[in-house]
């Protein structure tokens, strides 16, 4: 007889009946087979290639091999008990020229994952973009150009006349700050740029791409539900000086705001602007495309964040500051699951978002793989519970919370860290590409079932 399943932290309850309880990954991170089936190089391919870009010089040419692998991944989806996927699609695959003409065979695999999902009871959530720009792009001049986010849209186009029949949720864009400030002011992204005037550039054609974007995937698939995936973060002053109040106002508008109100019909936020000191390329015209009404807002939270005043730093002018004697993640962020539920609510009350998914949430530990090959995790399970829980208090709050999907369903290529990393629910062996469910994974399944149990007995 199994023991009883405390999930009291939890209050399930909170949730709503038809709640999309997922997993997600990213095409880059996790595909591999690179040069495969026509597939073109991506900005991540150049940048991974590049000496000393990448912890270890790893690279995404294998990764999880799920290429290959899709089928006996979603048969771990099954036994996880999720109902719901958020996947990424890879520009490259399906365009490799970045304009120009389709690579059918890229557009078949996503074809078949999607079916399978389906199969399998599954929802696909799509994401159009998780940064693999095509290099071809990229040597065109990239998302500082105009072109770009057009191109953006002709691809989206084509990928939601091809899918679009069976697949409801879209997002366009995965996390662009990342892909704005990581990739082209502090360079330790693809493609790895320290410009300003370029990284600004970026940030407005990335939003354009969305808007346009958005405007393709409601022509070719009617029926979609359109969203935007950001990275946000609640910012604290570390300290109570009126140049550290002054700096956590900038990061906010950094990291926060300058992604959040253009998409939310307010335009690009003044005081960034002149904080930036950039000209955005974009007419009145293109704020209109940006502002397209969303269907839902994709929010992805991992941390906190203190910083001072750093008038000598690069715009914005602040510095993150370490707090000491603070729990911390392998990746050594904070950890803060207060942060979700702020953050949750501030969209809810500031934005007036209608429908909000998680769509990333999680933690990277030094896992061990103990010699019967299981491996526990008690540290990640606990950052789930904790934010699930206080996923709940929001919930109860007011805010419109549909969905949780988990970061990651595999360990993964982790981008610039590599595969030092490790955020899955499922472990890998990169050697052998054997999965093995964590403990944390047993535990959401737990999580899940208990929810759908007490739906069907409300039912």
């Amino acid at each position: 007889m199994s023991e009883p399943i405390d999930l009291a932290p939890i209050d399930l309850a909170a949730f709503p009946d038809d709640f999309l309880w997922g997993t997600a990954t990213a095409a880059y991170q996790i595909e591999g087979a690179v040069a495969e089936d026509g597939r073109s190089p991506s900005i991540w391919d150049t940048f991974s290639h590049t000496p000393g870009k990448i912890a270890n010089d790893d690279n995404g040419d294998v990764a999880c091999d799920h290429y290959h692998r899709w089928r006996e991944d979603i048969g771990l989806m099954r036994q996880l008990g999720v109902n719901a996927y958020r996947l990424s699609v890879a520009w490259p695959r399906v365009v490799p020229g970045g304009t120009g003409p389709v690579n059918a065979k890229g557009l078949d695999f996503y074809d078949g994952v999607v079916d399978a999902l389906l199969e399998a009871g599954i929802t696909p959530s799509v994401t159009l973009y998780h940064w693999d720009l095509p290099q071809a792009l990229q040597d065109r001049g990239g998302w500082p150009e105009r072109d770009t986010a057009e191109a953006f849209a002709e691809y989206a186009s084509v990928v939601a006349g091809r899918l679009g029949d069976r697949v409801t949720l879209w997002a366009t864009l995965n996390e662009p700050s990342c892909s704005a400030w990581i990739g082209h002011l502090e360079g330790t992204m693809a493609p790895g740029w320290t410009d300003l005037t370029a990284a600004v550039r970026a940030s407005g054609h990335l939003l354009l791409g969305h808007g346009l974007a958005t405007q393709a995937i409601r022509a070719a698939a009617p029926g979609a539900q359109v969203g935007i995936v950001n990275n946000l973060s609640t910012v604290h002053p570390a300290g109570d000086r009126p140049e550290d109040l002054a700096a956590a106002r900038r990061h906010d508008g950094h990291v926060n705001r300058w992604w959040l109100d253009p998409v939310h019909g307010r335009g690009f936020p003044a005081d960034m602007v002149e904080t930036y000191g950039v000209e955005l390329p974009l007419t009145d015209a293109d704020l209109a495309t940006i502002a397209a009404p969303l269907d839902w807002l994709g929010l992805n939270y991992y941390f906190p964040e203190y910083v001072t005043d750093d008038p000598d730093g690069p715009a914005p002018y602040v510095r993150s500051v370490r707090r000491e004697g603070v729990p911390r993640t392998g990746m050594d962020w904070e950890i803060d699951a207060s942060g979700i539920e702020t953050l949750l609510l501030r969209l809810t009350e500031e934005y007036g978002a209608r429908r909000i998914y998680i769509t990333e949430n999680g933690s990277a530990f030094p896992d061990v793989v103990r010699p019967d090959g299981s491996v526990d995790d008690p540290e990640r399970q606990d950052y789930l519970e904790r934010h699930l829980a206080a996923c709940a208090s929001a919930a109860r709050r007011g805010a419109p919370l549909a969905g949780y999907f988990a970061w990651s369903l595999l360990d993964n290529f982790e981008w610039a860290y590599g595969y030092d990393k490790r955020f899955g629910l499922v472990h890998v062996d990169y050697r052998t590409q054997v999965r093995t469910i964590k403990g944390s994974g047993r535990r959401y399944a737990d999580i899940v079932r208990v929810h759908r149990g007490q739906t069907r007995r409300a039912a």
